[in-house]
């Protein structure tokens, strides 16, 4: 049984920092991909940015691209979204997500599998 556990979310002003985190527990399952997503009040859950475990390369939404950065640590045990220039359009429920699908495109929630519970950012 994977857990994923998000911390760091908050309130910040609009152009300050965040920095989330993202660790995994339980079983040693691997992922191929390891994401951010975020969902605002009355908008469909998005992809904001992913992780490919095996070489490192990452992918971003347009909307994140040049002011967040994702990473993983070494042991692969945690995954972090480096959020800077934030916007009060940034404002959402942060959730990380794991998979071992390569089945849709990284941003397709359908895609999977492991979920965090979410961490609330609200940028003012």
């Amino acid at each position: 049984h994977v857990q994923l556990v998000e911390s760091g979310g908050g309130p910040v002003q609009a152009g300050g920092s965040l920095r989330l985190s993202c660790e995994r527990s339980g079983s040693n399952a691997r992922f191929n991909t390891m994401a951010w997503f975020r969902q605002a009040p009355g908008k469909e859950r998005e992809g904001v940015a992913a992780i490919f475990t095996g070489g490192g390369s990452t992918v971003y939404a347009d909307s994140v691209k040049g002011r967040f950065i994702i990473s993983q640590d070494n042991a692969l045990s945690t995954v972090y979204l480096q959020m800077n220039s934030l916007k009060p359009e940034d404002t959402a429920v942060y959730y990380c997500a794991a998979t071992a699908s390569y089945v849709g495109s990284w941003y397709d929630s359908g895609r999977y599998v492991y979920w965090g519970q979410g961490t609330q950012v609200t940028v003012s």
